[in-house]
């Protein structure tokens, strides 16, 4: 038997900003609100409480915009984060059966994760920890390219949902998250679990490969420096996300930013394959990737080839702005010249 614990978490931030922000907590949480669900997507109970601010002692304006509540009522209600963390984790406990985390986004679980870091809570989440992002499988069943994010108001009036209560009241926003997962075609998106990447894989044994219906996700472990991690050849291998034959690659791994790299495969069974990898920091600061490879067609091998060819040319700018620097810096050149405009 399945239970969904459908969470959402409301926090603050430094109201002065980057300058006053504690390292390693850039939001406190200030409510967490949860509901479980069966099966049947049916609500079988219900958790709400607040945090007691202790970090940040001034709501940030933001905060202030959309909560119906102030510091001086959070400090009232609210209590200690640690005791708040522990009685919902108990909660959680309570039903029998396979527990599955959903969310509305990706930011929740990492922000709970800080917080219990933070405060030296044990994290109990299973590790790799997957959930379903509620949004994401929305936007693959309502978006045409599965990539924007609605907000969560945004889909419950799409769906015609009644709204009883305001909008950004945690308990509020996880019963509408659960509204939206019970009126979904649930089946059709099942198979697209998230993967939480608050911790990722210590040891090449521990790496992630995971493959949905319709693309592959490899999650590396963590490297000293972006270099290393690039040189790595399981890094690098590109693999037909269907067969996971190896790829003869048309386009080799380039960027543009250091950040996101592409590359073009062919497999002889399957066809054309794009490969995208996204290079991120860890929490604890070492170098990871997120690799994923699905099927395109003729029209987004054109569209590759021409990024590949406007990376290319950008370079070559910077390369020939690079000389011409040098040769100004070489005696006789203009930086050097008495005859140089001053």
């Amino acid at each position: 038997m399945k239970n969904y614990i459908v969470f959402d978490l409301e926090w603050n931030q430094c109201a002065e900003g980057k300058t006053g922000e504690i390292p390693g907590l850039p939001f406190e949480v200030i409510e967490i609100g949860a509901v479980k669900l069966n099966e049947d997507f049916e609500v079988i109970s219900e958790f709400s409480r607040f945090v007691r601010p202790k970090v940040y002692q001034r709501l940030h304006f933001k905060v202030l915009e959309i909560l119906d509540i102030g510091m001086e009522e959070l400090t009232r209600r609210g209590e200690p984060f640690d005791q708040v963390i522990r009685a919902f984790f108990s909660w959680c406990r309570e039903a029998d059966g396979e527990t599955i985390f959903c969310t509305w986004g990706n930011m929740d679980l990492t922000e709970l994760q800080r917080n219990m870091a933070y405060y030296g809570v044990e994290n109990p989440f299973p590790n790799p920890l997957f959930y379903y992002d509620v949004q994401k499988l929305y936007s693959r069943l309502y978006r045409d390219n599965g990539k924007d994010k609605p907000t969560l108001e945004h889909a419950v009036q799409e769906q015609s949902l009644e709204v009883q209560r305001p909008f950004h009241r945690a308990i509020e926003d996880a019963k509408y998250t659960g509204a939206v997962l019970r009126q979904m075609d649930f089946p059709s998106v099942a198979p697209y679990l998230s993967l939480d990447y608050y911790r990722i894989p210590d040891c090449k044994e521990h790496e992630i490969s995971l493959t949905f219906p319709d693309y592959s996700k490899y999650v590396s472990r963590g490297f000293a420096s972006r270099e290393e991690l690039i040189r790595d050849k399981e890094v690098n291998d590109l693999c037909c996300f269907s067969c996971r034959r190896m790829l003869r690659k048309k386009i080799g791994w380039f960027t543009g930013n250091q950040r996101n790299y592409l590359a073009l495969g062919i497999c002889p069974e399957h066809g054309l394959m794009r490969g995208k990898l996204r290079v991120r920091k860890s929490e604890e600061g070492r170098y990871y990737c997120v690799k994923t490879v699905r099927m395109t067609d003729e029209a987004g091998a054109e569209e590759l080839i021409r990024q590949k060819e406007a990376y290319a040319g950008k370079q070559r700018e910077k390369l020939c702005l690079k000389r011409r620097r040098e040769k100004l810096r070489r005696p006789g050149g203009a930086i050097f010249s008495k005859e140089a405009p001053s």
